[in-house]
């Protein structure tokens, strides 16, 4: 989990960690920051549940951005953000949410428990910026959200159900998407086929950036890509954190052209450094930002269950 950390900054906000002694004279802005509510690694139920009283009392929600939601409201054993979309009428100005701040000691990625993101979206019809952190029950059965403009999902296996869902999901207004598809082992699996909407370019007009990242099917992805509609529309494509080989190199290669593009980011690779300069010597001279960075020598490992040829995602556990 070297890819995940405490979020630092969220929403263009710094992240200020709302402290459990805290007086009102000694709180910044409300819409200064982006609030991060977490009880440390082991808090009673009361030790939370004074916490929220005290963040709700102190602080004007209404003029509150972006909140962040870390242990105990996310740990192993599941998520809620109920206690949120209970002062719905309170948090008026809520734009952006991030559930399940967690780093490794406090949880692996996989056992982050996550839920049904469907009435989140439909308590804040406003919200502009969700990034979840986990993979463990998540899913996205809704319609759509008109005025979601950025999507991360971070995970070391999204349920493909899950997967499907977004891909199939109208939001008119994304400009971004990350999805951390991960592997079969710790809940991931998602296939080309589940996310034909999405390449295909359906419901997602505004859309300029697209993470496809951290899977073991990598190359079937770039495949995929080489083709999509979606591609032509974007700025920005990454294929990073997975394990991207000479054969995905050589799809992107021979598929649409990609010189639009500003960036391609394929950090966490498993190409050769022959591939590495074809890439960058037909994209480079047209501008595009080639991030080739983290290449991992595949005869360094030894073979073992879910490194297929010695490869590995970046994410997992």
């Amino acid at each position: 989990m070297s890819h995940v950390h405490h979020v630092r900054r969220f929403h263009g906000l710094p992240v200020y960690t709302f402290p459990p002694y805290a007086h009102p004279e000694d709180l910044p802005d409300a819409g200064a920051v982006a609030w991060r509510l977490s009880c440390g690694p082991y808090p009673s139920d009361e030790d939370s549940e004074a916490c929220w009283r005290r963040f709700t009392g102190m602080v004007e929600l209404e003029k509150v951005r972006a909140l962040i939601l870390g242990h105990p409201w996310y740990d192993s054993f599941g998520g809620s953000d109920a206690a949120v979309i209970g002062l719905r009428d309170r948090f008026t100005g809520l734009e952006a949410v991030f559930l399940g701040d967690l780093e490794y000691e406090e949880s692996m990625i996989s056992l982050i428990g996550l839920h049904d993101l469907g009435p989140l979206l439909e308590a804040f019809p406003g919200l502009q910026e969700l990034v979840v952190r986990g993979g463990d029950n998540l899913d996205f059965p809704v319609a759509g959200h008109r005025n979601l403009r950025s999507l991360r999902v971070e995970s070391g296996g999204i349920p493909p159900e899950a997967a499907e869902h977004i891909a199939a999901a109208d939001l008119p207004s994304l400009e971004r998407l990350e999805l951390w598809l991960g592997t079969e082992e710790y809940g991931g699996g998602t296939t080309v086929e589940q996310l034909a909407p999405l390449l295909a370019g359906d419901g997602k007009p505004a859309l300029r950036h697209l993470g496809l990242q951290n899977s073991p099917d990598q190359d079937e992805l770039a495949a995929a890509l080489a083709s999509a509609p979606v591609v032509a529309r974007l700025r920005s494509l990454s294929l990073s954190m997975g394990s991207l080989s000479d054969t995905g190199g050589e799809a992107l290669l021979s598929g649409q052209p990609l010189t639009h593009l500003e960036e391609l980011d394929l950090s966490h690779h498993f190409l050769s450094h022959a591939m590495m300069l074809r890439l960058w010597s037909a994209l480079e001279p047209s501008g595009v930002r080639v991030n080739l960075t983290g290449k991992s020598e595949e005869d360094e490992y030894d073979l073992e269950d879910g490194m297929e040829h010695g490869r590995y995602i970046a994410v997992a556990e």
